[in-house]
């Protein structure tokens, strides 16, 4: 079984909001992300997808888009984005999407000897600056709800089994620095996280970097080439 993992397709295949507009790099990106899958994915793979999968402003207008993922091989695994807005009524949202597809809201859950959980996330300040008193309430909740998340993952997980946390924001700062999500990585001993969010030649962020042995995976499509990422090949 293989991992994978990419973020931010922002499909709208109801919704009139075309990504070309920002780059070649949009130019027919789902047919370049849906070429990529096809031949890297099985039905026994896993596929992680990390936040603002949709334009839709509701789940009808992003159902398309979601069976369109959908009609891809393996288990695809959804948190939110901030763009995400169709997302609203997590029963609902599970009743809706196509077989093989789920998606995780405080809670976790267990492929084999992964275990998968994560939340959104929000912007976390640079060194020496402070956000403000709207965003800082955003950031602690946030925060309550990865370790909600964390806390069902550790109740899922038995010995050996990786531990893969996936957030939309990235959960440190431009530099890695230690933050309130990292902390919780480390105190739960999390293996892996997917992080996206982050896109343009203007966001010089690494698609991989390993702090206190956990490793960081930036999965924003158009960073990743309109190509998925391998996370973890497990045996």
């Amino acid at each position: 079984m293989k991992v994978f993992a990419i973020s931010d397709p922002h499909l709208s295949f109801t919704a009139d909001k075309p990504m070309s507009i920002f780059g070649d790099v949009w130019e027919n990106h789902w047919d370049r992300i849906e070429a990529d899958w096809r031949a890297k994915v099985t039905e026994e793979d896993i596929v992680l997808l990390a936040g603002d999968i949709s334009w839709g402003m509701t789940l009808e207008e992003a159902r398309k888009d979601l069976d369109a993922i959908g009609a891809l091989p393996g288990k695809k695994v959804y948190i939110r984005g901030n763009h995400d807005y169709w997302w609203n009524g997590i029963s609902k949202i599970r009743a809706a999407l196509p077989a093989g597809s789920y998606c995780i809201q405080n809670d976790a859950m267990r492929f084999g000897s992964v275990v998968i959980c994560g939340t959104r996330g929000w912007t976390v300040p640079e060194i020496g600056t402070s956000l403000s008193a709207d965003d800082e309430k955003i950031l602690k909740r946030e925060a309550l709800r990865m370790e909600m998340s964390l806390k069902c993952a550790e109740k899922l997980r038995t010995d050996g089994d990786m531990l893969i946390a996936m957030c939309h924001f990235p959960p440190f700062d431009s530099r890695y620095s230690p933050s309130v999500f990292t902390e919780l990585f480390n105190r739960y001993s999390v293996d892996k996280v997917v992080y996206g969010h982050l896109h343009g030649s203007r966001s010089r962020a690494e698609l991989y970097v390993n702090r206190g042995n956990i490793e960081y995976y930036l999965t924003s499509c158009d960073k990743l080439g309109n190509s998925l990422a391998l996370v973890a090949d497990i045996g």
